[in-house]
């Protein structure tokens, strides 16, 4: 069994985000992945911000990554590029701190224009931390993300069905098979 952690690093209280980061980690959960959500709002600013590990909650989030086999990093796109709030706790990483895991990015956004800041701004990032394989990821219009009770959401056909080629492309790197030719959905 493989352990994930997801990262989403959406500032928003209501985050559809961190509702697909949920959706992903629910369905890796029942695959037998032992899982686990760190919301990157909920982590003290002042640490953040100051690149301090120090204090617990950062120093265990911190942990958290560097023991997991793999990291779903989810961010809303925010003038062309990932998250504030993401980079900073990304910076805060060893420079090889995504060494040896599969890294499935999830990136969500306004419209269509937003999609390439998933290869041209996040993939870059995650490559120059040492990700063993960053897997293509999945990008999600917020449209296409209803929130659905607390903390539930509920996707788009279209969009569940490329998310799920998505992760089960992630879940096949966790398995340490590779990259599959072309992910198929369930």
């Amino acid at each position: 069994m493989s352990s994930v952690v997801a990262l989403s690093g959406s500032p928003s209280a209501d985050s559809r985000t961190a509702r697909a980061a949920d959706y992903v980690l629910h369905r890796l959960a029942a695959g037998g992945q032992a899982v686990q959500h760190i919301a990157v709002r909920g982590l003290p600013a002042p640490e953040l911000l100051t690149g301090s590990a120090a204090h617990p909650q950062v120093r265990l989030a911190l942990e958290a990554v560097a023991r997991a086999d793999g990291v779903v990093v989810a961010t809303p796109v925010y003038k062309a590029s990932y998250s504030g709030l993401l980079k900073v706790f990304l910076d805060l990483l060893p420079q090889s701190g995504l060494a040896g895991k599969a890294v499935l990015p999830l990136v969500t956004g306004g419209s269509l224009a937003h999609m390439l800041a998933m290869d041209y701004a996040l993939r870059p990032v995650l490559s120059a931390l040492g990700a063993r394989h960053v897997v293509p990821g999945a990008f999600l219009l917020d449209s296409a993300i209803e929130r659905v009770g607390a903390g539930a959401c509920r996707i788009e056909p279209e969009a569940e069905l490329r998310l799920l080629q998505a992760v089960d492309g992630f879940a096949h790197a966790l398995a340490g098979r590779g990259p599959l030719a072309l992910a198929t959905a369930p």
